[in-house]
This record gives C-alpha cells, structure tokens and sequence, in this order.
C-alpha cells in the first residue's frame, strides 16, 4: 500500500480536501485504484454533533457513519463508498489510549486495505487527508500552501508557505510536494509517482471525461433559478451536497445554476413586521424561482416559513423537492391547508398537537440527540410504479438511499393523505414507513424521507435532483424518456470513452435536452459525453 498524505498550512479554506481529491482523481485517470481517509483533530467521536454553523454539513455515510464534509467530497470525485472508519478524529482515538500514536498507524493500516470501489482485493494509493507516519519509500507527503499576490506590485508572496513548512520540519515531516493553488495542470501525478515508485505501472492520466465535463459546463448560458430555502443560508458549506448534487443535475439538463438563499425565517408572517424589507426580499426571491427546494434540518426556527415555502409551490405548481425534514414539513403543511387540520404538527415542535403528522420512530429517542438516530443505506421500495420518482430512478422495483432521521411521517394519516392526493409512492420494507410522498397531478412535487444528495456523482446525478432541475426548466418529459432508456453503453463504469454522437443509431434513446446541450459544446462528442452521465 502506498499513502498520499496531504496537509495544510497558513490558514484554513486554502482546500486540502480539493487537493486530496484532485490528486486521487488524477492517480484514478492513470490507473490506480485510490481509497481516501480523513483525519480530524477535533475531540467529537465524529461530526454528527457538530453545529452546521461551525462545520458545515454532516456527510452521512452507507454504513451511517456521520462524517466531515470532505468525505463527500472523496465520493464524489473517486466514485467510492466511504465508512465511518475512513473518518478518524482525537475523539475515537483517545477512546482506546494509552498507545495513541501506535493506535493512529494501525488504524491507517487497516482501513486503507478495504476495498472502496466494489472491487475485491485492497486499493494500490490510500490519499490521507491531515497526517500520518509511514516507511519512506511508501510515503508522498503534500503540504497546501497559500502564494498570495499582492494587489499594488502584482507579485506572488512565499513567505506564508516558508513559515508554514518551516513549522511542519519542526514536528519531522518533510513535504515531498508542495501545492500551490493553480489553474493550470503541472503534471503533478509524474512527481507524485516518482515519490511511491509507481512510474511503472501507472500510465498516462486519461482525463477525457472530466475535461468533456468541465468545458461543457463552462458553454452553458441558459439558467434555472432554484430557491433554497432553509435557516443555515449564511453558510453555504451546510448544504453542500445539496449544492453538488444541483450542480450534477444542471450539467445533465444543460443548464447554468442560479440558487437563491432564503432564509426561512424571512418568510414568516413576523418578519413583515420586525423587518419588512428582508420579509420582501425572500418573498420576491421565492415567487422568481424556477423551482424550490427545501433541504433537511433540526430544530424549530424557520419551521413555519419552510411550511409556507411549501404550501407556495403546492398552490402555484412550482417544481418542489423536499428533503428529510423537507419532506416532513410537506405533510404538515398538506394536512393544514388540504385536510383542514389547522393545529396539525410534528411531535418535534408540538408535543401536544392533537393532530401529528409527523411523529417519533418508535426505535428512536428524542433524549440526548446524538446517535438516537435512522441513519445509513437503507432499502426504499416503490409501491406505484408509474409514479415520476420510479420512473426517474428507471422503474426498478427499489433503490438503497441514505437517512439521517428520528421522525417520520404518522403511518396513522397515511390513509387520509392519500385520499386527499399526496400520494405514498415509496416505503420501506414493512410497507409502513413512508419514504417517497408525491403529488401526481402537480408539475413535480416531491418529498424524501432520505437525502438523494449523498450519493449524487457528476458522472451519475441524483435522479430526484434531475426530475428537479428537469421540471424546473420544463424538460421533465424528456429526464422521464431518458431514465426509461438503458445508458449503459454510454455510462462505462472504467471510465473509457463513451459512445459518440455519431454512433447513435435510430433506436439509441437521446432526448431533446441532450441535443441542445450538446449543440453548446465546440466538441459535439465530448459534449455527448457528458449529458448522459
């Protein structure tokens, strides 16, 4: 096993993560199986009871593992499946003292030889995201440094980045590389496989895929707007995956994203008192979106404009995507406004609601908060079949998606909802738990109890995502077309080069949203490339 270890100097933000990713991207385009592991300082067992606020979003893992957001970032650009034990903080180390230092490398060692891409045998690059000490020889030790350039003399500053890898000599770590942040490609897989000895079975990155991608993206002119409408719109980094996972979901409708953060508070009939402007600010960023999107959360604050948020794109055939306490929310907001239940409400923001909707899972807990909770992979089964979220997931008979929940939607009211048109098109094994709600005669009103974001890919977006971005810009009929349509030729999991435009032939399906993204591109069959991930 060779390890990659990547750190930081200077300040935070400068993008470990990014460059811990980038460069498994480019060992991955060369050959090599890479794995990833993170390690954190922080005392936490894990991020799960970390405030957004100070730490962005928590990535929930398949096995529900909480984890640091740059896991997501390894899955995303590695195409792997994490655990929990590829997240590594002071908090479960010192669980096992005294032998910490011994207890960090055999931890290293173990994790990084389990196979994280559906392989069998152990990955050839483990990339290292912090520290870690190994023998030289199987050690690239990469060190992020900041090269500012000042404004008035136009000249690129070192010194940071010499104080910082002064510091690091201090501690006996030598970096082999030195990253800077850079736009240009600088051949860093040659030094980097000069350091593990690995020129000799790595070849030539191919990163025709990515680069296909990334010009794609750089041609679209046309925007959808997506509102999101949340209470930790301040910092972008809590919803990141929700923002990825949009992203992914644009490029396949060839689209430009434009989201508008609305504070859900901002909604609230209050607001229009205390602060009038803001109150007018959100509403009027609502009513100018193509679509809305109302991601997951704990907590009361914003419940209520979340809720109105909702009952807007119900009422105006807005596009709508609901997740987790998203989804929840459209309940209550159904069983206020359709079912006459003015007093209805989750158990979690009115324990005497003599009308719950929603409700605590009896195998959760509401005392303590921090791991009482539904997380990880679980198995969510389809009962219509002709339901919008079937058919963009290809009408298979069950999807595995991940949850990070502890209240679901009253099975109780199941049967009234339905009767008034939300419709229950996904549950879980026992048929009970409700997992996927819709309303069938709405434009695309969704709601999950899972978060479709965590497993989004840029070769292979999030289907909700695309019935989302689709409808949002009138191209659902044609997302419904493609997901019908067996893309396996042109999604070769090992990465070699796709179908062209020009080996299509009459029975190939190819939709009208992937012609005009395609007629975007100067390269029509890279651009091919793309909009069929």
């Amino acid at each position: 096993m060779k390890y990659v270890v990547v750190m930081g100097g200077v300040i935070s933000g400068l993008g470990k993560g990014v460059t811990a990713s980038s460069i498994g991207v480019v060992l991955k385009a060369c050959g090599l199986r890479v794995t990833s592991i993170k390690i954190d300082p922080y005392f936490n067992a894990d991020a799960g009871t970390i405030s957004p606020h100070e730490h962005g979003e928590v990535f929930v893992l398949d096995d529900g593992g909480e984890a640091d957001l740059d896991l997501g970032n390894y899955e995303r650009f590695l195409d792997i499946k994490l655990t929990r034990d590829h997240s590594i903080t002071a908090g479960k180390i010192h669980h096992v003292i005294p032998h910490i230092t011994n207890e960090i490398q055999d931890w290293i060692e173990r994790v990084a030889i389990v196979p994280v891409d559906g392989e069998v045998d152990p990955a050839d690059v483990c990339i290292i995201e912090l520290g870690g000490t190994i023998g030289a020889g199987n050690l690239c030790v990469v060190h992020v440094g900041l090269v500012p350039v000042l404004n008035v003399v136009g000249e690129q500053k070192t010194k940071p980045t010499q104080n910082s890898i002064r510091k690091l000599r201090e501690y006996g770590l030598t970096p082999n590389i030195i990253a800077c942040r850079c736009t240009k490609d600088q051949k860093a897989h040659e030094a980097i496989l000069k350091v593990l000895n690995l020129g000799s079975v790595a070849g030539e990155p191919n990163l025709e895929e990515w680069t296909a991608r990334a010009d794609l993206y750089d041609t679209l002119q046309e925007t959808v707007r997506i509102a999101m409408v949340g209470k930790y719109t301040g910092v972008s980094d809590t919803y990141l995956s929700v923002m990825k996972a949009l992203l992914h979901a644009c490029i396949a409708c060839g689209r430009k994203l434009v989201v508008d953060w609305v504070p859900s508070t901002d909604l609230e009939d209050s607001t229009a008192t205390v602060a009038p402007d803001a109150y007018n600010t959100a509403w009027s960023l609502l009513r100018g979106a193509d679509g809305i999107l109302v991601p997951g959360g704990f907590g009361e604050r914003g419940v209520e404009g979340k809720i109105l948020a909702v009952k807007y794109a119900r009422e105006n055939d807005v596009p709508f995507l609901g997740i987790c306490l998203g989804m929840q929310l459209t309940a209550v907001e159904f069983a206020r406004h359709v079912l006459k239940l003015p007093d209805a409400n989750s158990t979690e923001f009115d324990a005497k609601t003599e009308n719950p909707c929603v409700t605590i899972m009896p195998e959760c807990s509401n005392e303590g908060k921090g791991g009482t909770m539904r997380r990880g992979s679980k198995r969510i089964f389809f009962k219509v079949a002709g339901s919008k979220s079937a058919k963009l997931y290809g009408s298979v008979s069950h999807i595995d998606e991940r949850f990070r929940h502890r209240y679901q939607v009253n099975p109780n009211m199941v049967q009234l909802f339905e009767n008034s048109g939300l419709q229950v098109v996904g549950t879980d094994k026992t048929g009970e738990r409700v997992q996927i709600v819709e309303i069938p005669n709405h434009r695309f009103f969704v709601g999950v109890q899972f978060h479709p974001e965590f497993k989004s890919r840029p070769s292979k977006p999030s289907a909700l995502f695309v019935g989302l971005i689709a409808a949002s810009c009138g191209q659902l009929d044609d997302a419904l077309q493609d997901a019908a349509c067996n893309h396996e030729p042109q999604q070769n999991r090992r990465g070699e080069k796709r179908l062209a435009a020009s080996d299509l032939g009459d029975g190939t399906c190819r939709s009208k949203r992937q012609v005009k993204a395609c007629s975007n591109s100067n390269d029509t069959d890279e651009a091919q490339d793309v909009t069929t991930c």
